[in-house]
């Protein structure tokens, strides 16, 4: 055989690839698809486009007016079934509860019960006055409140026994997670708990709802004190959230002081 006809054939031949490589092809593959998959999910659900062109274009109100044009499409209308869980086989601690970014207000609601008084906490106006109107006349009413107020900015007249976070970690922009994790370790008594509804994980692109991770709750509780008791599959997550939510139940080392 010619010699140039030899070297023509070797070089088209395969090259062998790397198992390790071949790994991480397969990785990449299966994060893009993913990846496209979280964004189809947001392209074809026209209120939660709706929900981040208002608060994209309007840092200051948009959550305001959100709630005034009905576009909240993270309020299920009801209880989170979790929470009804924990609460019905008294997993939940008993004492001062706040919930964060409460909208409506029906986890509110649901915790609370005598020796468990919930104190329910959201920066649109619009969002208490519904909450209040939904539950003032239940047979609870006495063991809860709504206030109107900045998270982030609020100072609160005691400490809690019990915080519960769903659908507002991942409502602030993550530069505001250290933030976030800061007021956490202020609000909550030193033996305190933080429960943590982490969603939507996945790799969606942009928000609200920001994507969340394990990892990105740990880069901000751990330095504030909180490890993890157990973060686990959310088993009870509504059908079109499930396998993308995990339950994290948190507490703070003894003797790390509050700020």
């Amino acid at each position: 055989m010619p010699r140039s006809l030899f070297s023509l054939r070797i070089r088209n031949l395969p090259l062998p690839v790397p198992s390790a490589t071949l790994g991480t092809i397969r990785l990449m593959n299966r994060n893009n698809k993913h990846r496209r998959t979280a964004d189809s999910r947001v392209k074809s659900n026209p209120r939660l486009l709706k929900l981040q062109q208002l608060v994209n274009t309007n840092n200051s109100g948009g959550w305001e007016e959100s709630w005034n044009q009905g576009v909240t499409p993270w309020d299920l209308g009801r209880p989170t079934p979790v929470i009804l869980h924990l609460h019905h086989t008294g997993s939940l601690s008993m004492g001062r509860v706040l919930v964060p970014g409460c909208g409506t207000g029906y986890d509110v609601v649901a915790m609370a019960c005598p020796g468990r008084y919930v104190v329910g906490l959201d920066i649109s106006k619009e969002a208490i006055k519904k909450a209040k109107q939904m539950s003032s006349s239940l047979p609870n009413a006495d063991y809860f409140t709504f206030l109107k107020a900045d998270f982030f900015s609020w100072h609160p007249t005691g400490f809690f026994d019990l915080i519960f976070d769903y659908t507002f970690f991942c409502a602030i922009e993550p530069d505001m997670r250290s933030a976030w994790a800061q007021q956490i370790q202020k609000f909550l008594k030193p033996d305190g708990e933080l429960i943590t509804l982490m969603f939507p994980m996945d790799d969606q692109a942009g928000g609200p709802p920001y994507k969340v991770s394990t990892a990105d709750y740990e880069e901000v509780l751990h330095p504030m004190g909180f490890k993890a008791i157990s973060i686990v599959d959310n088993k009870l997550a509504i059908e079109v959230r499930k396998g993308r939510e995990k339950l994290g139940r948190w507490k703070r080392a003894l003797g790390h002081s509050s700020l």
